[in-house]
C-alpha cells in the first residue's frame, strides 16, 4: 500500500508536481489522509483503494468514468479532466508512474542483482544466453520479447518487450518473493522514451549494437532520437559492456569513460580468436574454447557479451561455457531438413541489418539456391521497407517471396509492393504467410538449398488491426509441408 502524502512526497522530489484539482480548487498540500491499496492505469482493474494513472495517447476519458464507477476516488494526470474527483496533477504521468511502483512495491530492485541488454539487435539471444549462464550457480528471472520468467520454472509470452512501469515493478516483486536472485532484462528505445524504467539504475546495462530501426510516426522521429534513447541505458548502469565493432563505436565509448566497463568485439581484447558453426575461441577476460548450439559469428558476439556481463555479476569461467553451450532461443536460428535434404532456417530477424546478417549466415552454409520468405510491419518501423528493398538488392540469386508480417492496419500487399519498389530485381507476392512458406519449400530440390523464413520467429500470432489473431507459426507450417 501506499500513502496520499508519500505520493506527494516523492512527486515534489522529482520536481513533477504542479498541484491537486478538486471541482475547481487548486491545492499544494495533502486534503486528506489517504491510504492506496492498489495502483493501476487500467480502468477495468480498479476499486475504491485504488490509485489511478491516466496515461498513454489512445487514452479516452469514458475510460476515467469507467474507472470511478468502479470507485476510484483519486487520479493522477497531465491534466484536470473535471470528473468530480480530486486530480493530482504532474508534468510527466509515465514519469510519476514508475517512481511510485517502485515505491508501492518495496524497491524490489535493491533485492535483485539486474542486467539490460539494448541494442537493434540480438537482444532476446543475448538474454537467453545470460539466463542460460546465469541459472548454472544463481536463480534468475528474465523479461524478453520472447519470454517472461519469474521463477525460472513458468515461462510465459511477453506483451511487450520493456513491461509499463507498474508492471514492472510487480514483476520484481514476484521474482523476489520466488527467490530468484537476479533479473535478466531487454530493454528498448521505447523503454526510455515512454520513461517505463525511469528512476531504475542497472547493475550491468550492454550495448550490443545500433542501425537505424523503429523510425516512424508513433516510434521516434530520426535515428538521432533513436540512438539517444538507446544510450540512456548507459547513463543509468553502474557498469557497462560495450561492443567495440558497433557503429558509432566512439561516441559511446566516450559516454562511458567514467563508468566501469568492458569491451568486447574486434577493437578489443575480450574478441573472437576462431570461429566455427558450432563452436568458437575467445581471448581476453573469457578466454577458452565454446560450444554453441546457434550459428553464426554474431551469434558467438551475443554470448561474448552475456558472458562479460554475467562475470560481473558472479557467475564463473565454467558457468559461462556451461550456460553457452546449453542455451536454444525460440524463434532463432532454428533449422530444420526437408526430405530432399534442403535445410530450413526460421528466425525473428526484422529489420535490415539483422536480414543481411541472416542471410549471408545461411548462404556461407548453403551454397545451392536459397529463397527468401520476408515481410514487413504494417503502422511501425515503416523505414524497413527502403532498408529491405536496398538490402536485397545485394543478392541477385537470392528467389525473394514478399508476405504478410504484422500488417495490422494496412495492405500487406501494399506493404510488399513499397518494399519492391526499391528492389532492381524480380520478387513474388504471396499474401498468405502459410501459403509462401509452402511455395518456398516446394522450390527446393538438393540439399545444397535453403529456405529463409525471417519475421515472425515463434510468434504465433499476425496482428490486424490492432488484434492478435491466432496464427500457427513458422516453425509449425514449415514442418507440415517438410516433405513437398
Amino acid at each position: 500500500m501506499i500513502r496520499l502524502n508519500t505520493v506527494l512526497t516523492i512527486l515534489k522530489h522529482d520536481h513533477n508536481f504542479r498541484e491537486i484539482i478538486n471541482a475547481g480548487t487548486y491545492s499544494y498540500h495533502c486534503p486528506v489522509e489517504e491510504v492506496f491499496e492498489q495502483i493501476s492505469y487500467d480502468s477495468r482493474k480498479v476499486d475504491s483503494k485504488t490509485l489511478f494513472f491516466v496515461k498513454g495517447a489512445q487514452f479516452k476519458p469514458a475510460f476515467l468514468e469507467t474507472a470511478i464507477a468502479a470507485g476510484v476516488r483519486f487520479y493522477i494526470a497531465e491534466k484536470d479532466y473535471e470528473v468530480g474527483i480530486p486530480a493530482i496533477i504532474v508534468t510527466d504521468v509515465k514519469q510519476a508512474m514508475s517512481l511510485i511502483a517502485m515505491e508501492f512495491y518495496g524497491h524490489p530492485q535493491d533485492q535483485l542483482k539486474l542486467l539490460a541488454f539494448t541494442g537493434t539487435k540480438g537482444k532476446t539471444t543475448a538474454a537467453y544466453f545470460a539466463y542460460s549462464i546465469l541459472q548454472q550457480s544463481h536463480q534468475p528471472a528474465m523479461l524478453s520479447t520472447m519470454h517472461t520468467t519469474l521463477d525460472g520454472q513458468t515461462f510465459f509470452k511477453s506483451a511487450l518487450t520493456t513491461p509499463e512501469s507498474i508492471d514492472l515493478f510487480a514483476m520484481m516483486a514476484e521474482a523476489v518473493s520466488n527467490g530468484c536472485s537476479h533479473l535478466i532484462m531487454e530493454v528498448s528505445s521505447q523503454a526510455y522514451l515512454v520513461k517505463r524504467v525511469y528512476g531504475l539504475t542497472f547493475d550491468v546495462g550492454v550495448f550490443l549494437n545500433i542501425s537505424p530501426d523503429h523510425i516512424g510516426p508513433i516510434e521516434h522521429p530520426s535515428f538521432e532520437d533513436y540512438f539517444y534513447h538507446k544510450r540512456l541505458l548507459m547513463d543509468n548502469s553502474r557498469a557497462v559492456v560495450l561492443n567495440s565493432g558497433m557503429s558509432h563505436f566512439q561516441l559511446v565509448k566516450d559516454q562511458v569513460t567514467d563508468i566501469p566497463h568492458d569491451l568486447y568485439g574486434p577493437q578489443s581484447d575480450n574478441c573472437i580468436l576462431t570461429s566455427q558453426a558450432f563452436h568458437f575461441e575467445v581471448g581476453g577476460r573469457l578466454a577458452g574454447h565454446y560450444d554453441i548450439q546457434l550459428i553464426g559469428q554474431f551469434n558467438q558476439e551475443n554470448a561474448l557479451a552475456a558472458g562479460l556481463a554475467c562475470l560481473r555479476l558472479g557467475a564463473s569461467l565454467a558457468d559461462i561455457q556451461a550456460g553457452i553451450a546449453a542455451t536454444s532461443v525460440p524463434g532463432r536460428m532454428e533449422v530444420l531438413t526437408q526430405t530432399n535434404g534442403a535445410k530450413v532456417f526460421i528466425d525473428y530477424a526484422h529489420n535490415g541489418d539483422s536480414v543481411k546478417k541472416l542471410v549471408d549466415v545461411v548462404l556461407a552454409h548453403q551454397t545451392g539456391q536459397s529463397i527468401l520468405v520476408l515481410g514487413a510491419t504494417g503502422n511501425k518501423g515503416e523505414s524497413r521497407r527502403k532498408d529491405f528493398g536496398q538490402l536485397l538488392n545485394h543478392y541477385p540469386d537470392l528467389q525473394v517471396i514478399l508476405t504478410a508480417d504484422d500488417p495490422n492496419k494496412e495492405d500487406p500487399a501494399m506493404i510488399a509492393k513499397e518494399i519492391q519498389s526499391y528492389m532492381e530485381g524480380p520478387s513474388q507476392v504471396i499474401v498468405d504467410r502459410e501459403r509462401a512458406i509452402q511455395t518456398a519449400l516446394s522450390m527446393t530440390k538438393t540439399p545444397q538449398d535453403a529456405v529463409i523464413i525471417a519475421g515472425k520467429g515463434a510468434d504465433q500470432y499476425q496482428i490486424i488491426n490492432d488484434t492478435k489473431v491466432p496464427y500457427a507459426g513458422d516453425l509449425a507450417i514449415a514442418k507440415r509441408y517438410l516433405g513437398d
